[in-house]
């Protein structure tokens, strides 16, 4: 690692949170580049991140599931972090929401116009809904809750096959679905911050089944860190919805407003990628999420994420995922397969 300070992530724990995942997201940011060189190399390793757990006002409560917990702070702290962590919210779905949550709403507001990255896991999503943080973005959360906030927050756009979501200008706003996703969204955020391969190394210390969504989404995601340039950032959030267009490099730079040569250099400084990559990106982060959630023919899906020639696309995603799109498939829309029967 790069000798620079370690990422500040805020855990933010409530009475309808559960202690397990406020300490299990806990120990996974301390476990991030200090575990690994002290077991493998017999060295002090690196701390990359370091966490706080804060709530309201910073006093010790009984938790969802009757566990105490004791914070370190109170909400006031979370300015002073990078990111902010908002676990499960145990609240039956449909329950009304109306004054509740008031201090921890303002909090999410107020760090978010601070241009700081905020994470849920499972229902944590249901906050940043009503924080109108999610309008007009893409999102997702614990399958129980789908539903209700597409009725509840109709220009929210709930993507339920998601297992994860990175949204929003810069893409600050991160949403893992339910249960134990929050293991994928530490895994992500250690990814994104501090870099593909402490990631990795955290999953193999704590066994943590690195697969369960697929290396790349990490890996390609972490590449773009958070864009400060508002230009670029903007451009982000338009080809998101775009990268299907035939001849989207051209129609994004047109959209950006900005000369040709301009745009593609500081597209490339922002992101870690050219334009071209980074549609690629985009378009097999979406055909590996089709091949996982459905049966549809792989040409077919080839055609709904941009691509004209099937041979291409098959060449594009080997090289990519290390896999041909009907063994990503198997693999992976199996696991889904599985999962969704027992439910």
């Amino acid at each position: 690692m790069n000798a620079k300070a370690p990422v500040r992530i805020a855990i933010l724990a409530m009475p309808e949170t559960s202690a397990s995942v406020v300490y299990g997201m806990y120990d996974m940011f301390m476990s991030a580049g200090r575990d690994w060189a002290q077991i493998v190399e017999g060295r002090a390793g690196v701390v990359a991140m370091v966490p706080q757990v804060v709530s309201c006002h910073g006093d010790s409560f009984v938790a969802g599931n009757n566990v105490r917990i004791t914070p370190d702070t109170s909400l006031a702290a979370c300015m002073d972090a990078d990111v902010i962590c908002v676990p499960e919210l145990m609240v039956p779905p449909g329950t009304p929401l109306d004054g509740r949550f008031l201090e921890e709403i303002a909090c999410l507001r107020a760090c978010h116009a601070a241009g700081k990255i905020l994470a849920t896991a499972c229902s944590g999503a249901i906050l940043l809904a009503e924080a109108g943080l999610l309008d007009g973005c893409e999102a997702t959360t614990h399958w129980a809750y789908c539903d209700l906030m597409a009725r509840r927050y109709p220009n929210v756009k709930v993507r339920m096959q998601r297992a994860l979501v990175a949204s929003g200008e810069g893409q600050r706003l991160i949403m893992a679905g339910g249960g134990t996703s929050w293991l994928d969204l530490a895994l992500y955020l250690i990814a994104r911050l501090a870099g593909v391969e402490v990631a990795m190394q955290t999953a193999r210390v704590n066994l943590v089944d690195w697969n369960n969504i697929g290396q790349q989404p990490f890996a390609s995601l972490a590449r773009t860190g958070q864009v400060e340039d508002a230009a670029i950032a903007r451009c982000q959030t338009w080809i998101a919805d775009h990268y299907a267009e035939p001849s989207p490099v051209a129609a994004l730079i047109q959209y950006s407003g900005i000369p040709e040569r301009s745009f593609k250099r500081r597209f490339e400084q922002a992101t870690g990628m050219s334009p071209l990559e980074y549609v690629h990106t985009l378009r097999l982060e979406e055909a590996k999420q089709m091949l996982e959630a459905g049966n549809e023919p792989v040409e077919a899906i080839v055609n709904q994420v941009g691509y004209e020639d099937a041979g291409f696309f098959g060449r594009l995603f080997r090289r990519h995922v290390n896999l041909t799109p009907a063994q990503y498939r198997k693999r992976f829309g199996g696991m889904r397969r599985a999962i969704q029967q027992v439910m």
